[in-house]
């Protein structure tokens, strides 16, 4: 064992004790619901919804559907980039990644944590099997809960 920072230890793992995040499904370590917002919101509104609610991202529709072509998300890293260098941007569709990976409800947490890792992203958006529309979001702390379980 080896002390890590603040003096926690850190233990390896070995194959034989990985975690088994294939029976493991999304919809079991998903954060239910969805925060949107429309993409002419001004990013101080996303900023106030991300602080209201103590989350790190917001899904962003076009129109009054919000169906897996009309959305995108705008993540704390995103809305820190605007404010480092393009504050001025008046909206969250002009500053929300266009590419978001999504994965369904009854898929495993180990092809989720595929996913995250092929997008380099630490959120996926939740949809619905049959409806094919945002349930809920998850995300690596998500992830990390069930790893961090599975010690115990």
């Amino acid at each position: 064992m080896a002390a890590g920072a603040g003096g926690a230890s850190i233990v390896a793992m070995t194959i034989s004790h990985a975690p088994r995040l294939a029976h493991v499904h999304v919809s079991d370590a998903m954060h239910h619901g969805v925060l949107s917002c429309a993409a002419d919101t001004p990013l101080s509104m996303v900023a106030a919804i991300m602080a209201e609610h103590h989350v790190h991202c917001v899904v962003v529709h076009e129109g009054e559907q919000a169906d897996s072509d009309s959305w995108s998300v705008i993540s704390d890293r995103d809305l820190m980039g605007a404010a480092a260098d393009r504050i001025d941007e008046p909206s969250a569709g002009s500053v929300a990644g266009t590419s978001v990976p999504h994965i369904g409800s009854g898929d495993s947490l180990m092809r989720a944590a595929q996913v995250m890792a092929e997008h380099d992203v630490s959120h996926l958006v939740v949809v619905g099997e049959a409806t094919g529309r945002p349930e809920g979001i998850l995300s690596t702390l998500d992830v990390a809960m069930v790893l961090a379980a599975e010690r115990s």
